[in-house]
């Protein structure tokens, strides 16, 4: 368990902050060519925080300018990867020292409860980044079956400049989870932040320079998605982009990469996720205390959240029960007060969306059994975490992605209809499956169309573990583990002919 302050000491800290608000480029803060900024508010206040760098296309330019020459010098991408691996690990060490400051600007930006961040989030975070270090210097090269004439090296070597377009609902381990392989397979990366949430990412990139990153190699772009993401998405100096945010954002994304050099893409996208209770399930107090974690986790703005409760008719009416009894223990409030465990919703636009989404669901005809209104919408953006029984696989409730807190419960009346309709969606990220015998849960779990099938506990894998989507939840390639070097990496195939051809025999 993370070390966790106390509310006072929390809001301590935040009073006493400066946040960085200006873009990072080539190793120093910038403001736009154009000097325009937008303002970034507190999701619990509604008070403003700060006025952001709102970068445009030429100020694009001249990151993608910088990071390009970067790697060019060799003075990173040619670096031996056990010193690119030590400066990495300094980054570890700086983030770690500054732990409280980063988790507070996480908080005060996204409206994230602070123990979450504190306890879950940054420590993943760290030790992202240090894996990846770790891996730089033991990733080996192949060398391909051949005869004694001949000689197949098949190599890595990193794409050059990388993109890193960062969702708002994990802004810092989002950027571990991109930076960290890109980073350590010897690229420059172009950060581009959430206009929600582009703190934490900006006080990152003044550790990076401090722990030694060069400059050019880490560089952070501020500034709207439509303008910025689309700069990078059609520069054609940028040789990758890997994007982590809605289906209808990514494909926008592809149409970039298609409309200029054809980048490597890698989209990691929304998701409409089944939790499936099997007949044969057991413990079920265990069963409504990883459902309410997998939803409402983050106030529910979580690709992998499972919203969608499919239960066998044997196991639905105790479920219910025990699952409002569990939805007790979530208590709703200030995001610095490490007593809650939900927060406020990141921005008011997504607030109404997710209102709206409850409204409709209440007017298609499914039963509000918890929530389903708003919590002081005066000053904050709070939500009830919301339960919806009875829910039909017609209803919107049941087909769309809310992200936010927002169950709706499914009754199956056998294991086969419980798949069926787990399968019942166009997206496929991560599913969970609660089943007491081994072989059958392995049966369903691969019969899920899902990037990701857990069994008896919602989780996303590890960092040693893939992570993407089928269909509308994912195309290009996974996050997390080894794989994640596939993203950033081009593999060249070395051919040396070592056969005695007539000059060589003359010069012997």
């Amino acid at each position: 368990m993370a070390d966790l302050l106390s509310r006072d000491e929390y809001h301590a800290i935040a009073d006493d902050l400066s946040p960085m608000t200006n873009s990072w480029i080539n190793g120093k803060f910038v403001s736009a060519k154009t000097g325009a900024t937008y303002q970034t508010t507190n999701p619990a206040t509604g008070k403003l925080i700060a006025g952001i760098t709102s970068c445009g296309k030429e100020d694009v330019d001249y990151a993608v300018k910088k990071a390009k020459q970067a790697f060019e010098s060799g003075d990173w991408s040619r670096l031996h990867p056990s010193e690119r691996k030590e400066v990495m690990i300094r980054l570890v060490k700086l983030m770690k020292r500054n732990r409280y400051e980063l988790q507070v600007l996480e908080s005060l930006d996204s409206g994230k409860p602070i123990r979450e961040i504190a306890t879950v989030d940054f420590p993943e975070t760290l030790e992202c980044l240090a894996w990846y270090a770790e891996a730089a210097d033991k990733l080996y090269d192949q060398v391909s079956p051949a005869t004694d004439d001949a000689v197949g090296l098949i190599v890595r070597e990193p794409v050059g400049v990388v993109a890193c377009v960062l969702p708002w609902n994990f802004p810092l381990l989002m950027l571990g989870w991109k930076a960290g392989p890109a980073l350590a397979a010897g690229n420059s990366v172009i950060i581009k932040p959430a206009s929600e949430t582009s703190m934490s990412a900006l006080r990152v990139a003044e550790l990076a320079g401090e722990a030694g990153i060069p400059p050019g190699v880490f560089n952070v772009v501020t500034g709207p998605g439509g303008t910025v993401g689309e700069a990078l998405g059609m520069h054609p100096d940028v040789g990758a982009i890997s994007f982590t945010g809605s289906t209808d954002i990514g494909r926008r994304v592809l149409e970039y990469s298609a409309r200029s050099n054809l980048k490597k893409v890698t989209l990691e996208l929304g998701g409409k996720n089944p939790a499936v209770v099997l007949e044969d399930a057991e413990e079920m107090d265990d069963v409504a205390e990883q459902v309410v974690r997998a939803v409402f986790w983050n106030m529910g703005e979580n690709c992998t959240s499972n919203a969608r409760l499919i239960v066998h008719r044997k196991h639905h009416d105790d479920l219910i029960t025990r699952l409002l009894d569990k939805l007790r223990d979530w208590k709703t409030g200030d995001p610095l007060d490490p007593q809650n465990t939900l927060g406020a919703i990141v921005s008011r636009r997504h607030f109404d969306d997710v209102i709206r989404f409850i409204e409709i669901g209440k007017k298609e005809g499914a039963t509000v059994i918890a929530g389903g209104e708003p919590l002081d919408p005066g000053s904050g953006l709070f939500i009830q975490p919301t339960i919806f029984d009875g829910v039909t696989p017609q209803m919107t409730i049941a087909r769309e992605e809310i992200f936010g807190p927002v169950l709706a419960v499914q009754t199956a009346g056998s294991d086969d209809e419980a798949i069926s309709l787990a399968n019942d969606t166009v997206y496929g990220l991560q599913a969970t499956v609660f089943c007491a015998h081994g072989k059958k849960a392995l049966r369903a779990a691969r019969r899920i169309k899902a990037g990701t099938v857990t069994v008896n506990c919602y989780c996303e894998g590890d960092i040693t573990t893939p992570f993407g989507g089928y269909r509308l939840s994912g195309f290009g390639g996974r996050d997390n583990g080894l794989h994640a070097f596939d993203q950033y990496t081009e593999t060249k195939t070395i051919w040396i002919d070592l056969g005695e051809h007539e000059l060589d025999a003359r010069l012997d």
